[in-house]
């Protein structure tokens, strides 16, 4: 029973995630794609972690992690880029 709700979730998060993705390219200004594209960041994640429950493999654990914190200090350094013109 828990399986189908887990399944049905990632689903329903699959499709929200081309939401964001047409927000990322459709976007009016670049803080809107920034904020998009970290908004997508989170749900694949999220994605990863209950792909990871459903299937039973704490390897893809380690795996959102890392994506996550990819997302993060991407979101960082394109916010300094725009804010700044610059990274350093």
């Amino acid at each position: 029973m828990i399986i189908n709700v887990l399944i049905g979730l990632t689903w329903f998060l699959g499709l929200l995630s081309f939401v964001s993705l047409y927000r990322a390219i459709v976007g009016p200004t670049s803080s809107d794609r920034v904020i998009a594209i970290n908004v997508l960041a989170t749900k694949v994640t999220t994605l990863i972690i209950l792909v990871a429950i459903i299937n039973e493999q704490n390897n893809f654990i380690d795996v959102a992690i890392v994506y996550s914190l990819i997302g993060f200090t991407m979101t960082v350094g394109v916010s300094k880029y725009i804010e700044k013109g610059k990274l350093f």
